[in-house]
């Protein structure tokens, strides 16, 4: 490190390098990728299950609105609680943000995960927050790309 300093200067200061000091990026293999879309896919088709064999389902309307005991009620009144206070989209949202933040396969797959049962279970608006959030972190600069000139 030395040799590369004037003579007679000393020794230069070491910096970190650029690429040291950028945030981490999640880079994903065809493996990973597959993964993600798969758990977005099964948690999409078990949202529109709930939704449309349990919570809107005539039959279960009628008998738990006659106010029956049943785990069928009980499930589908937490859920009905749980999306009236948006809470899959709380947590799309804040998981989405997490990954901006420190890129990671398992929060980008809650992330989307919880997108899913947000977009399906009527909480569409923080959903798409956070699918607007996954997008964005996904769009990093690689390490390796060039730098614009001058800087």
């Amino acid at each position: 490190a030395c040799s590369l300093s004037p003579p007679g200067r000393g020794c230069a200061p070491q910096f970190a390098s650029r690429n040291a000091l950028m945030r981490p990026q999640l880079r994903f293999s065809r493996r990973k990728s597959v993964f993600v879309v798969l758990i977005a896919c099964v948690f999409f088709g078990a949202a529109l299950c709930l939704r449309y064999l349990l919570i809107e389902n005539p039959k279960t309307t009628e008998t738990c609105q006659g106010g029956a005991a049943g785990l069928r009620c009980e499930f589908a009144r937490t859920l009905i609680s749980l999306f009236q206070y948006s809470v899959f989209g709380w947590v799309a949202a804040i998981a989405a943000a997490l990954n901006l933040v420190r890129p990671s396969l398992w929060i980008f797959s809650i992330a989307a995960a919880a997108t899913s049962f947000g977009l399906v279970l009527y909480n569409a608006g923080l959903a798409a927050f956070a699918v607007a959030l996954l997008l964005l972190s996904l769009a990093r600069v690689s390490p390796g790309a060039a730098s614009m000139p001058g800087q």
